[in-house]
């Protein structure tokens, strides 16, 4: 299916009823990540899995910014008339998340993974991993990692969204850079998942499912 907002196409896939639930994947992918875990999740939610703008089957643009891909996520909201929205976004997606809820009331559960704050929450060896590879074969997505996000502790406090922030043990995100995150949200709740990288619980996983059922159901 396609939503026309702000001046891009946005594929998503529906399925399921109840309250709506969208997920937002990470840099370079697309919404068939949670193929495992929609399936799972469309038994008790309305689930949009949503191809971010220059992700997927969506349109291209010239340059990616967080802050319009987190506009995009609105108008998509506003488009559909979605209300009482659980928003779950993955590390690009999170950062997405996070900005779209400071600024949104339709999200009143917001659950993000991986998200980081700046270029520098990021651990140092996974930045100039992606600095190499941008340098070898530069990419807008690889750039747009490099540069942004910005987002600040005022933008964080204006989330009203009951909020969980999680990470892996092993994520490439700093520890402390998730930790202000939880901080800086007010009633926000940490978990940090063991064992777990970045995306080893999200990726075609149904982990993720069942942690969003739990969080949701408790």
């Amino acid at each position: 299916m396609i939503a026309k907002v702000n001046g891009v196409e946005l594929y998503y896939e529906q399925s399921g009823a109840g309250r709506p639930l969208i997920m937002v994947h990470g840099n370079g992918e697309d919404h068939s990540i949670f193929n495992e875990a929609a399936a799972k999740l469309k038994k008790e939610f309305c689930v949009y899995t949503v191809d971010s703008r220059s992700h997927g089957r969506s349109s291209r643009v010239p340059v990616l910014h967080y802050e319009d891909m987190a506009e995009d996520m609105i108008a998509f909201m506003e488009a559909l008339d979605l209300r009482d929205v659980l928003f779950y976004g993955f590390s690009d997606g999170g950062v997405v998340g996070l900005l779209a809820a400071s600024r949104c009331e339709r999200i009143t559960t917001l659950i993000v993974s991986g998200a980081n704050l700046s270029p520098g929450g990021v651990k140092r060896i996974v930045r100039l991993s992606i600095w190499g590879m941008n340098k070898l074969r530069p990419d807008d997505k690889l750039a747009l990692m490099l540069r942004e996000p910005r987002i600040s502790d005022r933008q964080l406090q204006a989330i009203r969204a009951d909020t969980l922030v999680l990470a892996g043990s092993g994520d490439l995100i700093l520890p402390e850079e998730t930790e202000h995150i939880a901080a800086a949200i007010p009633g926000a709740v940490l978990q940090i998942l063991e064992g777990e990288d970045h995306g080893s619980y999200i990726v075609h996983s149904t982990k993720i499912a069942d942690i969003i059922l739990e969080y949701v159901n408790n």
